[in-house]
């Protein structure tokens, strides 16, 4: 096979064996819930329910006032019990807390929405929205803003994201081996969305067998390519999965619309076929739980808003104390200083560390070696951006591009001094993109 890639990266060990070969199980029908009414990026919904009313499965009880955001729906049928401001894996928002009933009823508005062939690009645009469907690769950036370019963005290529480069999630790789006709389904619909006749799904090939699953899936469907990718980080990466597929580059600054691509991720494009063949919203996804500190690493699929702890806890529990509780992957993952917060349409994983895995190395002086500026798949000066940083020289920093970097955490990976490179540059960002909001 001939394997796609791009330039720079690293090696990271992968660590998926734990639970690359485990079925994805269904995990218990949590008996509360919290749901964020803020779980992508973009504005807060607002809610529609008050404390006491009874909700069921699939009912919108958040509403999306701004076009960058999206609706939130009840994962279970029950009662309101608070709704409130609560610590979430992003911070502080406004949650809707359900007490379930344990009779799982199904709500009225969810029902098939048609097929692909005689609904309109318009119409299934709407059902995507209406789901509240999100990015499932950990970005969640709103699935229907991305498939609304403007019209001077001529768009002729949809990319499906099923790298999964992160070390230790198999999620997605799971999902490519035990249901690929929904996705194949799903990026149907999105092609139909904005009128492209032109796909990809790129695949690591460390998952020969989700290669395999997914060109099977495919076939007679000719404008769908399923491709190969040199197994290496960040492959998922938007700008390095355009590259690879397409060999066209993403300017600096611009978008992958500037490129006439759009990317999404293979999960969300079976949350798209589930919403038009059932109807119901996006309140669940499939999650892996990981790492030395689980006792029993899963896959599960997860209730949105089910609390992280009870899902340690169907995976036997912690394995000794924690060290650390990462969302996500190793890379780009986000830490948590507390389990008592609840799943979100982005949990693609909770990993857990031990606390010798946990521990920081000591950062060394810089060696000026130049291995970030070698591996940095934005083509960036990692180690001139974080030293600006570090002694407050913002606009020197974005000067070097801070902004272009894309925090995959390669420089920091590869640092033989373990400097704190990605953590400096993305203070360095913020600093940069809030002055820039002042001056507007």
């Amino acid at each position: 096979m001939n394997l796609l890639s791009f330039r720079g990266g690293v090696h990271p060990p992968h660590y998926k064996e734990a639970t690359e070969r485990f079925k994805v199980e269904k995990a218990k029908e949590p008996d509360r819930v919290a749901i964020p009414l803020q779980q992508h990026i973009g504005a807060p919904c607002e809610p529609l329910v008050k404390v006491g009313d009874k909700v069921k499965i699939g009912q919108k009880i958040g509403e999306a006032k701004a076009f960058v955001s999206t609706p939130v729906h009840s994962s279970v049928s029950g009662e309101v019990k608070q709704i409130a401001r609560m610590l979430t894996p992003t911070g502080e928002v406004e949650c809707i807390v359900i007490e379930a009933d344990g009779l799982n009823e199904v709500h009225e508005s969810v029902k098939p929405k048609g097929d692909i062939e005689n609904l309109s690009g318009k119409q299934i645009l709407d059902i995507i929205k209406e789901a509240g469907i999100v990015g499932m690769g950990g970005a969640t950036f709103p699935t229907h803003v991305k498939l609304s370019p403007p019209p001077e963005k001529k768009i002729d290529t949809i990319i499906l994201n099923g790298a999964e480069c992160e070390p230790y999630l198999t999620a997605d790789h799971r999902l490519m081996l035990e249901d690929p006709e929904s996705i194949v389904y799903g990026l149907r619909a999105m092609m139909k969305v904005v009128n492209v006749s032109k796909a990809y799904i790129g695949i690591e090939d460390n998952k020969p067998d989700a290669i395999e699953s997914m060109k099977n899936a495919s076939k007679g469907y000719k404008e769908i390519k399923v491709v190969g990718l040199k197994t290496k980080y960040p492959q998922g990466a938007e700008k390095q999965l355009i590259y690879a597929c397409t060999k066209r580059e993403v300017p600096s600054g611009g978008l992958p619309m500037d490129a006439g691509v759009i990317v999404n991720n293979v999960a969300t494009a079976s949350a798209v076929a589930k919403a038009i063949k059932t109807g119901m919203p996006l309140i669940e996804r499939i999650c892996t739980i990981t790492g030395k500190g689980i006792k029993e690493p899963k896959n599960l699929l997860i209730k949105v808003g089910t609390y992280i702890k009870e899902i340690v806890e169907q995976c036997g529990g912690y394995n000794g104390n924690p060290g650390k509780i990462i969302l996500g992957g190793p890379m780009m993952g986000l830490s948590q200083h507390t389990d008592e917060i609840p799943s979100t349409k982005g949990t693609s994983g909770i990993l857990v560390f031990t606390p010798e895995e946990a521990r920081l190395p000591e950062p060394k002086a810089c060696i000026r070696c130049g291995k970030c500026v070698d591996i940095c798949p934005a083509f960036l000066q990692p180690l001139y951006i974080s030293a600006y940083s570090l002694r407050n020289m913002y606009e020197t920093a974005e000067k070097y591009h801070a902004l272009d970097c894309i925090e995959c955490g390669s420089c920091s990976f590869i640092c033989p001094s373990k400097r704190p490179l990605l953590q400096s540059i993305r203070v360095a960002k913020r600093e940069i993109i809030a002055k820039k909001r002042k001056t507007k």
